[in-house]
């Protein structure tokens, strides 16, 4: 396990695998922070919120499908609301393959990602955790498929899977989405800046670049300060997503 000195930028990320717009946000944050002369001093801490806790894995369902039943939706309707997703995906690199992706519930995946952190490898968990549903077209419910990600991640297959048959880590998803209840998250991505600043969605990327700023100046590092203000952006919640 590492021990990590604490940081003085903390950013707590609120968001579910199963959700495009999170994956986006994803690249969005990481993007602002690698262009910061201060991206040292930032801590990203992934907070599990669960689109549809209650989904039931079916593989032999396509995602099309399982929109149109959980939304009572046609398939043609169901396509049609991946479409500008998938544009948005490309702006940002990420090449959606929604064709392939096995709806999922996502409670392992999330327990994985507690895990991870332990051992300072969250972020880079969710990233396979992402590309393994949205682009591999990975069951990501499937103790075969996540043992194969802590093994890219070097952690002990093992002890994961012992955690999960003991269901350690699901106490701390019940607290994280506790606190998106109280603080009135209605989707994710939903992203805390020092327990202050908020941006909701997969906003454009100067509302991420401004908010960070803003964060550094309230910590009187040398960075001109810059106004900004915005509404929410692109997200997922449980009727749209």
């Amino acid at each position: 396990m590492t021990n990590k000195q604490n940081k003085p930028i903390k950013i707590e990320i609120w968001s579910d695998i199963a959700c495009p717009f999170c994956y986006i946000g994803k690249v969005k944050i990481e993007r602002t922070i690698e262009n910061t002369l201060f991206k040292d001093e930032v801590e990203l801490i992934w907070k599990s919120y669960q689109l549809n806790p209650d989904l039931i894995t079916d593989k032999s369902k396509n995602i099309y499908q399982s929109l149109a039943e959980s939304k009572g939706l046609s398939i043609d309707v169901a396509k049609q609301m991946t479409s500008s997703v998938l544009a948005m995906g490309l702006e940002n690199n990420i090449e959606f393959n929604f064709d392939t992706i096995v709806p999922a519930n996502t409670s392992k995946a999330h327990q994985l990602l507690h895990f991870a952190k332990k051992f300072d490898k969250q972020t880079e968990a969710k990233s396979l955790l992402f590309e393994a549903y949205f682009i591999m077209g990975k069951n990501i419910d499937d103790m075969l498929v996540l043992s194969r990600i802590i093994t890219q991640l070097q952690l002990n297959t093992s002890d994961f899977v012992d955690a999960i048959v003991a269901e350690t880590y699901l106490p701390e998803i019940e607290i994280d989405q506790y606190q998106a209840q109280q603080m009135g998250v209605r989707g994710v991505p939903f992203f805390v800046f020092n327990n202050h600043f908020i941006i909701s969605g997969a906003q454009p990327q100067h509302v991420f670049n401004n908010t960070l700023q803003n964060v550094i100046n309230e910590l009187n590092l040398k960075h001109p300060e810059i106004k900004h203000g915005y509404s929410d952006g692109p997200l997922c919640n449980s009727k749209d997503c």
